[in-house]
């Protein structure tokens, strides 16, 4: 378990920000097991399993698809992944694993612009996220921390920092920001009670001695 002074891996990839969000649940497991549930859970089951996780995709998608009629912009739909697993994150992509310290936390991370109706992700290393620079874009950090809580119990942190990489986009950022982030916050809930449930399931496999 990391000490209150120990740096996180977060903090390597994103030691100062322009916003951040956090939320915390507590599961039942140990943060071993909990960490293995972490790393295996969908979380596209975040959005298909909640009407307003859904509503609020529906509502940015439909803003998105406005302001592209407005510039006379084409607006592509994203295909929709199979799954959505830590497991399954690249080195090299839009959604990048950052560094890994099981089962303690997990950092990944993305580049991307996001406000001002339209969502672009670039693709990009890992090794150079926290080098990335070009203007008018930000860099969203993000992790999992475990830390135990009780007797067979843990408390998950997810954490996300976006910092904007010049002085226009951290303005227009910021505006976003104050409409949207309790909306993240809903998000973000939401996936930690992904996690949750896969934990409860594990653990009631392992009780009837059924492995999943």
């Amino acid at each position: 378990m990391p000490m209150a002074t120990d740096e996180m891996l977060i903090d390597r990839f994103a030691p100062d920000w322009d916003a951040s969000r956090i939320e915390h649940l507590i599961v039942p497991g140990d943060p071993g097991d909990v960490y293995e549930v972490l790393l295996r859970a969908d979380f596209l089951r975040a959005w298909r399993e909640s009407r307003v996780v859904r509503l609020l995709f529906a509502l940015r998608g439909a803003g998105e698809r406005t302001v592209a009629g407005v510039l006379r912009k084409p607006h592509l739909e994203p295909d929709e992944p199979e799954a959505l697993r830590l497991a399954d994150l690249p080195s090299h992509g839009d959604w990048v694993l950052l560094a890994e310290d099981p089962p303690d936390e997990i950092a990944f991370g993305v580049v991307g612009r996001f406000w001002g109706g339209e969502t672009i992700w670039e693709r990009i290393d890992a090794a150079g996220f926290s080098d990335w620079s070009r203007p008018g874009f930000a860099r969203i950090a993000c992790n999992f921390s475990l830390r135990p809580y009780g007797q067979e119990r843990t408390l998950i942190t997810y954490e996300a920092r976006t910092t904007a990489t010049d002085d226009a986009s951290r303005r227009a950022f910021g505006r976003y920001w104050r409409l949207v982030s309790p909306f993240v916050g809903i998000v973000m809930r939401s996936m930690l009670r992904v996690v949750e449930g896969d934990a409860r399931r594990a653990r009631g496999a392992a009780g009837t001695g059924v492995r999943s």
